[in-house]
Parts: structure tokens; C-alpha cells; sequence
């Protein structure tokens, strides 16, 4: 009984250090995978045609604002007529002004909403339009590079990166060369193969 209890134990310690021996040596033969990282928001926020249109935005953006600031002067100063006024003007007239500052906060809000949305219009569509063309240049790069995959970097779970796998700086150095930002751009049906 002793003998078969010790066989047992034997053969129940040397098949997990088999398998383990077997598991590191398929490890060292395993083939290695090279990933590089790229931070996508990056790329298309600095590179040289992301830069203009974003300039472009930004005047938007002021314009609207200079809109929307003479939009809030006219509405305050219908308030403050109605603050000073009130006691002197008549039924009809008084209620003739309220009705005009409350339609000039309507359209203010309108116009905030409708300019926002505008906005976030206008950057969905050049983050769309630099993505679709970049997603070519990543491959190139990563074949270049030498990498098997290329991962997004996203601040909230990546804690570190090795600086050197980080492809984000080539990436935006292709995509530059490959479309500057001051060339005009062919449509799809124009492009010869």
C-alpha cells in the first residue's frame, strides 16, 4: 500500500513539472509578436491637415461667437428695457416687449444649440475624411517598422509604453508627405489607378 501511495505521489509531482517544462519550452520556439502603439487623437489633431481644418473650425467658432455675443447684448438689453420701462409703458406695449425678450432668449439658445452642433459636425466629419485616409498609412508604417500589430493608446488604460513603440510621430510624418495639407484634393472618381 505504501509502495502504490508513493508511485502515486511521484507520478502526481513529475506530470505538473512535465507539463511546465513542456509549457516553457513551447514558450522559448513561441514566435514573437512586435506591437507598436498609436495614439489616434494625436495624429489627427497635429497632423498638418488636421492643424488647418482645425484652424478653419476656430474661425467658425469665433465668428459664431461675435454672432452669439450681439445675440446676448440685444437680449440684455431688452431685459433691462423691461426693468426700467415696465411702470411707464402700457399693457399692450409692455407685453409686446416680453414677448421680444422672450423670442430673443428662444433664438439665443437655438442658435448656441444649432452652433454647437455644427461644430461637433464639422470635426466628426475631419476626424472621418483623416482617419479613412490614414488607415492605409498605419500599415505601411507597422510593415516598415517591422510591427505585427498596431494598438491604440488610450490614456485610461495604458499606463506605460515604451517610447519606442510608440509609431504616432511616423504615422503623422507619412500621412503629411502623402497629403499636404495646402495641396488641393482630387475627388475618387478623378484619381487615376
Amino acid at each position: 500500500m505504501k509502495r502504490l501511495l508513493l508511485a502515486a505521489i511521484v507520478v502526481a509531482i513529475t506530470l505538473p513539472a512535465a507539463g511546465i517544462a513542456q509549457t516553457a519550452e513551447t514558450a522559448v520556439h513561441a514566435p514573437t509578436v512586435k506591437i507598436g502603439w498609436m495614439n489616434v487623437e494625436q495624429a489627427i489633431m497635429t497632423c498638418d491637415e488636421g492643424v488647418k481644418i482645425l484652424a478653419d473650425i476656430q474661425k467658425f467658432v469665433d465668428a459664431k461667437n461675435n454672432e452669439r455675443d450681439a445675440m446676448v447684448r440685444e437680449a440684455e438689453d431688452l431685459h433691462t428695457r423691461l426693468e426700467v420701462q415696465a411702470s411707464k409703458l402700457t399693457d399692450e406695449a409692455l407685453m409686446d416687449l416680453e414677448e421680444k425678450a422672450s423670442t430673443s432668449e428662444i433664438l439665443l439658445r437655438r442658435f448656441v444649440d444649432d452652433t454647437q452642433r455644427d461644430i461637433d459636425n464639422r470635426k466628426q466629419r475631419m476626424i472621418n475624411t483623416i482617419s479613412v485616409k490614414m488607415l492605409p498609412l498605419v500599415e505601411k508604417v507597422a510593415i516598415e517598422k517591422g510591427f505585427d500589430a498596431i494598438q491604440v493608446y488610450d490614456r485610461e488604460r495604458d499606463v506605460w509604453i515604451n517610447p519606442a513603440l510608440n509609431v504616432t510621430e511616423d504615422i503623422i510624418k507619412a500621412y503629411n508627405q502623402a497629403y499636404p495639407a495646402g495641396a488641393p484634393t482630387m475627388p475618387a472618381a478623378a484619381k487615376k489607378p
